[in-house]
């Protein structure tokens, strides 16, 4: 484990417990030398974290100080940070800034150590950034199927022929080259799948299809299961 995890960890045995701890237990617990704990303790002190005790009495965490309600270890934190960067690849703008307000988040909230590890830039994900499509607006879609709201598209499939469709739309899948809508397609009455790129035109409707989300994407994923893959508009 590494120092940052480390001292996050400690942090938090000791805000959890509700009498002295010990080195010797800190270091079972975190399967450390009982030396690297005095040492961890002390680096916490420095930076004002109020710890309380010594050797042979165990530690405690002053009243007073707490760490925010969510917290992750530093790994935890990492693969959110790597997420959020995929999502720079998509082609999802309403995303994208998001994931920035997230990012400024989290760095805020962690504890000095974990956020200079957070912001030393060493993690990255590379790859094509997808442009956003010139006739969907995904956020649109997003909260579509948040509020479970059909959605009238204008959609051109690969052979260039043109339809109207009445869409419930139940999920979105994200690729590298463009952006997938899943949804209950009302002229075909089955599941159809969407590629972003191909809609020329998408409104929302003011007829709904509340209660009936949850159980079309059950039968969508069972259908993905059966047929090990997805079925086209």
């Amino acid at each position: 484990m590494r120092k940052a995890s480390r001292l996050f960890e400690i942090i938090q045995i000791l805000r959890l417990s509700a009498r002295p701890v010990t080195a010797a237990q800190i270091g079972e617990r975190l399967e450390v030398t009982v030396r690297s704990i005095y040492r961890d303790i002390a680096a916490l002190q420095a930076m004002r974290v109020p710890i309380e005790g010594g050797r042979g009495i165990g530690y405690i965490l002053r009243p007073g100080f707490d760490l925010p309600p969510l917290m992750f270890s530093i790994e935890e934190t990492e693969a959110i940070v790597l997420a959020l960067a995929l999502l720079e690849r998509t082609g999802d703008d309403e995303l994208k800034a998001a994931a920035k307000r997230v990012n400024q988040k989290i760095a805020g909230a962690m504890p000095t150590p974990l956020r200079q590890t957070l912001q030393s830039n060493a993690l990255h994900a590379w790859g094509t950034i997808t442009p956003p499509p010139s006739g969907l607006d995904l956020a649109l879609v997003r909260r579509a199927i948040r509020d479970e709201c059909k959605l009238l598209i204008d959609y051109r499939d690969e052979l260039g022929r043109a339809t109207e469709r009445t869409i419930r739309p139940l999920a979105l899948i994200y690729y590298s080259a463009t952006a997938v809508m899943v949804g209950w397609c009302e002229l075909r009455a089955a599941i159809r799948n969407f590629r972003a790129d191909r809609v020329e035109s998408c409104e929302p409707m003011d007829d709904h299809f509340r209660g009936e989300g949850d159980g079309l994407r059950d039968l969508w994923i069972r259908g993905w299961t059966v047929n090990g893959g997805m079925a086209g508009p």
